[in-house]
């Protein structure tokens, strides 16, 4: 197994800024492996500034107001190569965003998700929560025999085995920020964060070092 490198971003940067940096590392992976060479592997880890970004199969209707009016009350709105519909960054969330060779790791796309779905659960369990799966919905969620509320949201995309994009997890998102779209395309379910389960704020270098092990335990990393 090659070295993790973790890289934690400045609080508030673009998520333009995030997704250059991320390329550079993918294409460095990508060009790597066509050289015969085992590429580095890194996790970063980001407080975006507020941004929509839309994945590959946004919905026109998950966005619920006209894009102009968005962008007024300064939210960044992003069109991505990523999977899934629309989904909300902002200050309270870490979104971390793997750059893995799953050949190295032996794992395909789809096991690939599910472990990062498990990382998700590994870091509720630590706080006394219990984070389900939906079938028809990536991500992690809780609530879902009421009204199923979204803690984690999941968009991943992988090209000769290497990835980019990751998760978003809410620690202490305030559920008003995703008043803009339809989060994940969905008008039935909604979302949650750490805080709002446990009922006070989560200190985000906490949080951060509860993702950063868990992403050690299930990848089994060194």
């Amino acid at each position: 197994m090659t070295d993790l490198q973790v890289i934690i971003n400045p609080s508030g940067i673009s998520y333009a800024g995030s997704y250059h940096q991320q390329r550079e590392l993918f294409d460095q992976a990508i060009e790597a492996k066509h050289r015969g060479e085992v590429p580095r592997q890194y996790l970063i880890f980001n407080e975006h500034k507020p941004v929509i970004t839309l994945g590959l199969n946004a919905k026109e209707e998950s966005l619920l107001y006209p894009e102009e009016q968005i962008r007024r009350a300064g939210i960044d709105l992003v069109r991505t190569n990523r999977g899934g519909d629309a989904t909300y960054h902002g200050p309270g969330q870490w979104t971390v965003y793997p750059i893995l060779d799953l050949e190295q790791l032996h794992l395909g796309v789809r096991r690939y998700v599910a472990a990062l779905e498990e990382v998700a659960c590994t870091v509720l369990r630590r706080y006394g929560l219990a984070g389900e799966l939906m079938d028809d919905a990536p991500g992690v969620w809780l609530h879902t025999d009421s009204y199923p509320r979204k803690v984690c949201a999941l968009g991943v995309r992988a090209s000769r085995f290497v990835t980019m994009h990751g998760i978003a997890f809410n620690v202490n998102t305030h559920e008003d920020a995703y008043h803009w779209i339809n989060p994940c395309g969905f008008s039935d379910r909604g979302v949650t964060s750490l805080a709002r389960e446990l009922g006070h704020e989560v200190p985000m270098e906490e949080a951060k070092a509860a993702l950063l092990d868990a992403f050690h335990e299930v990848f089994s990393f060194e």
